[in-house]
């Protein structure tokens, strides 16, 4: 009887600690997603400044670079979250997409997908 009970306390016992290190990943990777998300909000504060009238090119032009240097410096926040939870991917997608496409084009997903990484039960 003693044989039958080690194993299975040895096997409840790895099914636990794979349990609570699974949750502690998904964790880890929101917590990735919110660290990207600071830099976004940045990002997007300083975008919208340089939306404001009267704002010479030069400035303009200015603060939607210092925007754009901003946003990507979430990428690796974004993809550290992604490599623990690939559901994180339209995160690290949508900013790295500030190369190529215009950050006015973004910030709609951008601000969507950091509601869900700053809410209480985030899960994009």
């Amino acid at each position: 009887m003693a044989r039958l009970i080690r194993p299975a306390s040895l096997t409840v016992a790895l099914l636990a600690a794979a349990v609570t290190l699974s949750s502690c990943g998904t964790g880890g990777a929101t917590a990735d997603a919110r660290q990207a998300c600071r830099s976004v909000h940045r990002s997007l504060a300083v975008y919208a400044r340089s939306r404001v009238p009267g704002l010479r090119a030069a400035q303009r032009h200015a603060l939607e670079g210092h925007a754009l240097q901003l946003l990507l410096r979430a990428t690796p926040a974004a993809a550290a979250a992604t490599s623990i939870d690939g559901s994180w991917n339209p995160l690290m997608t949508t900013i790295n997409e500030a190369e190529r496409v215009p950050i006015t084009y973004l910030v709609p997903a951008l601000t969507r997908l950091c509601q869900i990484a700053d809410s209480s039960t985030p899960y994009p």
